[in-house]
């Protein structure tokens, strides 16, 4: 069938634009000079309101291509739940997560009452996440996410979250040098990314800072509260089916990963 040419034209004049877009977003992520990339990131971010003593930090920033190999590399979730859970919910794993309920059963108690989350899900995250606190990560967050932000692949998201990571910074929750996690960017007990920090940390001792990394308390609480923001229902069961899992599948979307949450607080519940 020919094609009428005004309708040809408006096709290739969309075609056009969609082509000239993919060269600025192209151009935007990666040039070839991450320097002068960061120069100019450097700049959003004043623009962005961002005081110059936060954005200083980024000035000894270099780009570290095993973040991209790692991040181009993933594959953990491709397992299925019984082997991701078999590993993961280990016998040592679940010991140490119903000490650690025995432990700070009365804080979190107060911190179930205050934002609604049950220790059982919030102990289960935290020794998913990081082993109850021991295993938070070895990565500087800034050049993480600033070596994600420069890539391609998912530069908006980490050009985001590098800005959200010098807010923290100037708000005074953790220094850059403090600043150390997982390869992704996600920081403290818990692992939040520095988007998640800003809404949801929570300076649950008041000691001045809302600090993860040290303060395992207000590591939990703020875990709580992330999870309330996204509509947990106290009292109410969290396996796969009920509204609640659906929250843990917003804390991560993998399937697999909320499954596995899931499973471990219902373990939890049932240790002595």
């Amino acid at each position: 069938m020919l094609i009428k040419w005004p309708f040809a034209s408006a096709i290739l004049s969309v075609l056009c634009t969609l082509f000239s877009v993919s060269i600025t977003i192209a151009a935007d992520c990666q040039r070839d000079n991450f320097d002068a990339w960061l120069t100019h990131l450097k700049q959003e971010a004043t623009g962005a309101g961002i005081s110059q003593q936060a954005t200083s930090a980024l000035s000894s920033i270099t780009y570290d291509p095993a973040i991209i190999a790692r991040d181009h590399s993933q594959s953990v979730f491709q397992q299925s739940f019984e082997q991701f859970s078999g590993r993961m919910v280990s016998p040592d794993r679940l010991r140490k997560g119903a000490n650690m309920i025995k432990r700070y059963g009365s804080i979190l108690e107060r911190i179930e009452d205050r934002y609604g989350a049950p220790a059982e899900v919030l102990v289960a995250i935290w020794g998913l996440e990081s082993d109850y606190g021991v295993n938070q990560g070895k990565y500087p967050t800034l050049r993480s996410l600033a070596t994600l932000a420069y890539d391609c692949r998912r530069s908006e998201k980490f050009r985001a979250e590098l800005l959200d990571a010098l807010r923290i910074i100037q708000r005074g929750d953790l220094t850059a040098t403090e600043m150390i996690g997982a390869w992704a960017g996600e920081i403290g007990q818990t692992q939040f990314l520095p988007s998640a920090y800003l809404n949801f940390a929570v300076d649950f001792e008041g000691t001045g800072r809302r600090d993860l990394i040290h303060n395992s308390l207000n590591a939990l609480a703020s875990t709580a509260n992330y999870l309330k923001g996204y509509g947990w229902v106290s009292g109410k069961p969290w396996t796969e089916g009920n509204p609640n899992f659906l929250v843990l599948q917003k804390w991560n979307e993998s399937e697999v990963y909320a499954k596995t949450v899931a499973y471990f607080a219902s373990r939890l519940e049932k240790e002595p």
